[in-house]
């Protein structure tokens, strides 16, 4: 047979990568590759909790790099034998695609105005916002939702996601609603979900509640103000960086055990400007060496401010509204006359005009000092968050419950952690829990409380009896929907009902993301065969968000964990070390890497990136990892380019040299299944790729003279190479998909992403025979190319001294051949040691 015979008809004459991953996306599609086998036990399942990424503009290189990690891991579980349940879903309700919106649109939402079924919006935003309706506001968010859907989708095929995309969900969808109002109202039913009246912390931008989970402290300018309130012996100075709040005060506070303030505990002094009486208290939380030691109690001006009221139960004096701006009107207890110099003004604004009434009325001593604070801010927002009191719904989670928090450190206990130094942010953020999780958000793009309230015959909504749908009714939008036993002509008058106005925290709905895609309540079978699943793969910052609150949605409604295992990734760094993010400016997007180096190279990158490691983004690395695909296209190209032997044995391997190769190799399937089985991918990358290079740049030098040649040597070199491409090819698939899937087509059947793990027999060889052969061929190749010679340049002698005489004894052909040597001495030496005569 003729070498051109036998070469595999579709193998290229000059292999690419150019264009691979159109050709394999569509194949992979088209053929069902990834789908899910619904037939399997759950014994055969190995189910992905994917996270669903926010759709509110576009991916970067972050979300490249963590989604890399769980498809490496996908695919090695579906070729060690399981049915590996891996849909994909998109998180696009909340406030991020309303920012988005309100910024593309130009529009504002306004739920008092009525539908308009012909707006339009602009071809380019003015600089003035729209007002326009819920209803239409919600339907431009599902428009520019579904753009963005269709990018996101574009960039993971383009990466080689082995998602099964039959099973796409979004968190607004119907389904999406109903599961997250069917779960809600369990909660509710069990006593696990309560509506109460209280101080909330609040973003006046976006006029929402914010919960403690999306709290981020920022370093804030600001001045302290020295500020002499009217005691009976004398003025008594406290400092403050929001005399703002002198209106909202109701007390002062100093540390039971300062001895400065004892005198006046139980005694009362006037606040500056307004003269409302205050008592001066006693409480643990005061910090003697802050200040003047005393500070005033206002309602409410951060957190502290909070702890106090509620545990010395002081009353109430509300000024600052859900729009920033101080109140029309007084609380009670204040004067109008000078509170009206404040009225309606920001929060800034009313400082600057209280410290010149404080100077003017002599209260203020000295000038306002510079300091620089923490300050909460909404993760999302650009100003400090303010504490307003409003009606907001929440969800137990052992912030006020110690049982209920050991319960959940155990969940916490019972995961495994990859890696398990993860465990100690969720154990500090259980134990760090101050409160409830609130759950409702002031906003109009996301899944709607399916609650209404009866309204009494004065008009007014009677909160502490809600009215719900029954299960078969959802999802609901109590705006557009009646509760049962009402008409639609009784919303809004007395006797009749009201919707709840709010929106569920988009948390609330994605920490039902196992419940979500597992069809939970709709499809049986199908939650069966994929709940509670294997692995969450997250980010480590949203441990404390997505992790914890999905542990307990799933801990009150099933008693149990929703995976068994969670995978952390760490973040991406800038070259300066600085996480990427959007409001930065340093963010890096995919699309235009992967067109550049190839989608295998972009996944070489984050394939050699740790979980919980953060990595910088390296650009050297993409074009390692292109290097190293083309290097499979050649060293492929040359093994299936040999003419394969035939006859009987022809596919043994007998020659030392191959049986050692094969050997070695055997060492790296195990390695590398060891490294999966301990989720770290990094390692086995790293086994199979050190292989792989020492393979090319050693092994086929010293067989490729006798692998061209006929006869029982060249097909034991002919069988090896074939073994090793086939065992290699399958290594590398989970993390260069479309090089490897390029190959296979050339000479296998069928896709080598549904062909098993290699399991390759330790065999009789000896992995020191090539270990060694290649010693000395390097030095061999070091002597020519100091001698400035053509590595085809002859050796007129090559001496050899080793320690085991056999195993060089083993390869000497081989080292013949590969070097030009002519004349080759080999004797016993205490270590490897090589002489090389040229010429």
């Amino acid at each position: 047979m003729t070498q051109q015979r036998l070469r595999h008809a579709s193998m290229p004459e000059k292999p690419t990568l150019d264009g691979l991953e159109q050709v394999w996306v569509a194949r992979w599609e088209d053929e069902g590759t990834y789908r899910f086998d619904r037939s399997a036990s759950r014994e055969q399942v190995y189910a992905i909790d994917t996270p669903p990424p926010t759709v509110s503009g576009s991916l970067h290189v972050g979300h490249v790099f963590s989604f890399t990690h769980t498809d490496i891991m996908a695919r090695y579980q579906r070729m060690i034998g399981k049915s590996v349940f891996y849909p994909i879903g998109w998180d696009d309700n909340g406030l991020p695609t309303e920012r988005r919106v309100q910024n593309v649109y130009g529009v504002r939402c306004d739920p008092s105005l009525p539908y308009d079924p012909d707006f339009v919006p602009p071809d380019k935003p003015g600089k003035r916002e729209i007002a326009i309706s819920r209803r239409n506001f919600v339907e431009l968010c599902h428009k520019l939702t579904a753009l963005d859907e269709q990018a996101f989708e574009e960039v993971w095929r383009r990466v080689g996601l082995s998602v099964d995309w039959s099973l796409l969900y979004t968190t607004i969808s119907d389904e999406a609603q109903a599961v997250s109002q069917r779960a809600f109202l369990r909660n509710l039913l069990r006593g696990e979900a309560y509506l109460a009246e209280a101080p909330t912390l609040w973003d006046v931008t976006f006029r929402t509640a914010v919960a403690q989970a999306e709290l981020e402290d920022r370093e804030w300018p600001g001045a302290f103000h020295k500020i002499s309130f009217y005691g009976e012996k004398g003025p008594v100075f406290i400092e403050t960086t929001r005399p703002e709040l002198i209106p909202a005060c109701v007390a002062l506070v100093a540390h039971p055990d300062d001895e400065r303030y004892q005198p006046l505990f139980g005694t009362s002094v006037l606040t500056p400007l307004f003269g409302v009486e205050v008592p001066v208290l006693a409480h643990r939380l005061a910090e003697p060496d802050k200040g003047t030691g005393i500070a005033m109690i206002c309602t409410f001006g951060d957190i502290t401010d909070v702890t106090w009221w509620r545990e010395l139960h002081l009353p109430t004096r509300p000024i600052i509204g859900w729009d920033g701006r101080l109140l029309a009107e007084p609380p009670e207890g204040v004067e109008a006359e000078p509170y009206k110099e404040l009225a309606g003004k920001t929060v800034h604004s009313a400082r600057e005009r209280i410290v010149e009434l404080l100077r003017e009325s002599g209260d203020l001593e000295g000038e306002p000092r510079p300091v620089s604070r923490t300050v909460k801010f909404y993760e999302k927002g650009d100003r400090p968050l303010e504490i307003v009191t409003t009606r907001q719904w929440y969800i137990r989670n052992g912030g006020r419950d110690e049982e209920l928090r050991e319960r959940l450190l155990g969940r916490g206990r019972e995961l495994t952690w990859h890696p398990p130094h993860m465990r100690v942010r969720y154990d500090n953020w259980v134990e760090g829990l101050t409160s409830d999780w609130l759950i409702s958000r002031q906003r109009f793009f996301g899944v709607p409380f399916p609650v209404w309230y009866p309204i009494d015959e004065s008009g007014q909504p009677v909160h502490d009896a809600p009215i719900v749908p029954t299960e078969d009714m959802l999802p609901v939008d109590p705006s557009s929907d009646v509760p049962p036993g009402y008409t639609p002509d009784q919303r809004g008058v007395p006797g009749g009902f009201m919707a709840d106005p709010d929106v569920m925290d988009t948390w609330a709905t994605s920490s039902l993301t196992p419940q979500i895609a597992g069809r939970w309540e709709s499809d049986d079978d199908l939650f069966k065969r994929v709940f509670p699943a294997d692995l969450r793969p997250q980010a480590h910052e949203i441990i404390r968000t997505w992790l914890f609150s999905t542990v307990v949605r799933s801990h009150y409604e099933f008693g149990q964990l929703p995976w068994s295992d969670v995978a952390i990734s760490g973040w991406i760094l800038d070259p300066d070390r600085k996480k990427m993010s959007k409001s930065k400016g340093n963010v890096v997007t995919p699309l235009d890497l992967l067109e550049q180096h190839g989608s295998d190279a972009v996944r070489y990158w984050a394939a050699n990136g740790r979980y919980g490691v953060d990595t910088a983004f390296d650009a050297g690395q993409l074009k390692i990892g292109r290097r190293l695909a083309i290097k499979i296209l050649n060293a492929s190209k040359f093994v299936l380019g040999l003419a394969e032997s035939d006859g009987p044995g022809s596919n043994t391997v007998t020659e030392p040299l191959d049986l050692s190769m094969l050997a070695a190799l055997s060492d790296v399937v195990r390695e590398a299944g060891q490294a999966f089985e301990a989720y770290d991918h990094t390692r086995a990358l790293e086994a199979v790729e050190r292989f792989f290079w020492a393979f090319c740049d050693d092994y086929l030098e010293l067989v490729k003279a006798r692998a061209y040649e006929s006869g029982p040597a060249a097909a034991s070199a002919h069988a090896a190479l074939r073994q090793a491409l086939d065992v290699l090819l399958r290594l590398f698939a989970p993390f260069l998909p479309f090089v490897t899937e390029e190959v296979w087509s050339w000479w296998r059947e069928g896709s080598v992403h549904r062909a098993p793990w290699p399991a390759l027999p330790r065999g009789a060889g000896d992995p020191a025979v090539l270990a060694v052969a290649s010693d000395v061929l390097g030095q061999v190749r070091k002597a020519k190319s100091e001698a400035k010679l053509s590595m085809r340049a002859e050796v007129s002698r090559l001496t050899v001294w080793a320690p085991e005489v056999g195993l060089v004894r083993q390869a000497q052909d081989d080292l013949c051949a590969a070097g030009t040597v002519e004349e080759f001495v080999l004797e016993y030496g205490d270590e490897l040691k090589v002489e090389v005569h040229l010429g």
